[in-house]
């Protein structure tokens, strides 16, 4: 054996024993006539020392070591004179008597510390290294927790896990599909999965009643810290149940991966808001409620009183920021700066300020008094003291605009931390959203997405208006997973395809083999997909999901690592019937 004991689990109370470990150098130093230096692994960091007046020769050994050298050394566990509180072994160290050098390292382009001076690419293209980070390794490791306890969870309320294909045929709704050329049906081509939603329907048809699976999903989409090519979902899909059975079971799953990660009781039912609802009180459908700053409609109260940008408004819409009447006219201009960025997408923004003496100060103050201003300030909740941020525009356009704005107040005010948690479930989302480029309804999920059973008689005469059964899980902001009760009945499925713009033919040619599978008796069914990646990156309180992925992609869509995509050999476009079109 390299070693009998980790660099994490000596304690004092293993004074006097003779232990090896194993590991990499962390750090080392000279003090005097001593020389120690810092092993790590996985599970900690043990110092050892060496000491010039017993051995000098290892002594000297030891002062030649560099950092993540790879290293043996067997020794005798003591206590330390000077202890450090802030590692778990800082009460001991291990006096040496034997080192071996197993492996050598080259410096590493950055530390390999929790604050690294490594900035994300060249941590990206160094990975490996960037794993033996501690923070990064906890990710992981939290990762591994999750999964394990999830697995536990769903087989006791009785899912199967059953594995289902990676090699698929490709669809047109949702994402573009990353494909796969087949060498052996030459011209044809297999798509990744962007999830396993016709299978796991199948395997209702089939009477596995309860199915989950950790699965691997793949989107050819524009990437952002959410988002990544390849990413983890938890599948589950259920028979026999409503949207209720859903929502309960999986309401119940969060809970317990609370508990289980944070020690955090939610002990009431999760809060519940209509879509429509939460684009009007929030703009968005995944809204964050750790804070209020709900939007208040101010458009009956703007118009009529000369002022182009609001008289040609669909909406007038705005947010009272609290305590913020006090910023300076700087603070304000970089909030109008904030809204103008490509990423909003505003062409202004007006203030008002309610000052704590009672004044009112505002930047469209020569349009209206400051009777009108107060009105605005009551409708939107505003006190004494607060700075109501109002826009104008396109109705949906401003709101999701607004929502950007309310977001950054969050985070300017520190409304936002990071171990407050915030679960709710949107409901009754719209089942078709409408494109002008191509004048055609989508789905707004996918087409297995059952109608709201109220609003089926609606279906030809008021397209728009259909709700579907569809819910989401949302958590400070971020969707973490979503489903819906699915369309189990042929004919429904039939007028689905239809006012989606499939002919018979394209639908049969598409998803022939569900729309077979249905006529064999297919049970009422539903489910949900959480979020792994997302889920680990909430509890873990990161930023962006790829800390929590063991190789992720950048922003481009690259692995910076291993240098893929890349071009492959012509002999190989050749066997399968490719060839690479240049552009121009």
């Amino acid at each position: 054996m390299y070693r009998d004991h980790t660099s994490g689990e000596l304690r004092l109370a293993d004074a006097g024993k003779s232990v090896r470990l194993a590991g990499w150098v962390q750090r080392a130093r000279k003090m005097g006539g001593m020389t120690f230096i810092d092993v790590r692994d996985r599970y900690g960091i043990t110092q050892v020392v060496f000491s010039n007046d017993s051995n000098p020769e290892l002594a000297e050994k030891a002062g030649r070591l560099g950092r993540e050298f790879v290293v043996e050394v067997k020794g005798t566990v003591r206590e330390r004179s000077s202890k450090n509180p802030n590692l778990p072994t800082g009460e001991i160290e291990v006096e040496a008597s034997e080192l071996r050098v197993l492996n050598r390292s080259e410096i590493p382009p950055f530390t390999i510390e929790d604050k690294t001076d490594g900035g994300d690419d060249l941590r990206m293209k160094y990975r490996y290294l960037d794993l033996r980070r501690p923070s990064v390794r906890s990710n992981l490791e939290l990762r591994h927790r999750m999964a394990f306890e999830i697995r536990r969870y769903l087989d006791s309320q009785g899912f199967l896990e059953i594995e289902t294909p990676i090699l698929v045929k490709s669809t047109p709704e949702g994402a573009r599909d990353f494909v796969v050329p087949s060498r052996m049906n030459p011209g044809e081509f297999y798509a990744l999965p962007q999830s396993p939603q016709l299978f796991k329907q199948l395997l209702m048809v089939s009477g596995f009643d309860r199915y989950f699976q950790i699965a691997k999903c793949f989107r050819d989409e524009d990437l952002r810290a959410d988002r990544q090519p390849e990413f983890t979902q938890i599948d589950c899909e259920m028979s026999f149940v409503e949207q209720e059975d859903v929502i309960q079971m999986f309401e119940g799953l969060v809970k317990h991966i609370f508990k289980y990660v944070k020690d955090i009781d939610f002990s009431d039912p999760f809060p519940r808001i209509t879509w429509k609802d939460a684009m009007e009180r929030y703009g968005s459908d995944k809204p964050d409620i750790r804070f209020g700053m709900e939007f208040a409609d101010l458009t009956d109260l703007a118009k009529g009183h000369g002022f182009a940008v609001a008289d040609e408004a669909e909406i007038v819409v705005g947010i009272a920021a609290p305590g913020c009447a006090s910023w300076s006219r700087k603070q304000t201009d970089e909030l109008t700066e904030f809204v103008k960025r490509p990423q909003v997408g505003a062409k202004g923004l007006m203030w008002v300020k309610f000052e704590p003496d009672g004044s009112i100060k505002s930047s469209v103050g020569k349009f209206y008094t400051d009777e009108q201003l107060k009105a605005w300030g009551e409708r939107a909740g505003a006190k004494e003291g607060d700075l109501l941020l109002v826009m104008a525009g396109p109705a949906m356009k401003t709101r999701k605009q607004l929502c950007e704005l309310r977001l950054e107040m969050g985070n300017r005010l520190g409304l936002r931390p990071k171990d407050k948690f915030a679960p709710l479930w949107v409901v009754d989302f719209p089942l078709f959203e409408w494109d002008e480029e191509t004048q055609r309804y989508y789905a707004m999920h996918h087409p297995f997405t059952a109608p709201n059973p109220d609003d089926v008689p609606l279906l030809h005469s008021d397209t728009g208006n259909v709700r579907a059964t569809a819910y989401d899980i949302v958590v400070n902001g971020t969707e973490l997973g979503g489903g819906s009760i699915r369309i189990h009945d042929a004919e429904l499925q039939d007028t689905m395809f239809e006012l989606l713009g499939f002919t018979p033919e394209r639908a049969h040619e598409q998803f022939g083999f569900l729309m077979e599978a249905f006529k064999y008796g297919a049970p009422p069914h539903g489910g949900l997909a959480l979020g792994f990646d997302r889920f680990v990156s909430i509890l873990a309180g990161l930023d962006t999901i790829r800390d929590v992925i063991a190789f992720p992609k950048n922003n481009s869509g690259r692995d910076v690592m291993n240098e893929s995509p890349s071009p492959i050999d012509k002999a190989q476009l050749d066997e399968l019937g490719l060839e690479i079109v240049k552009e121009d």
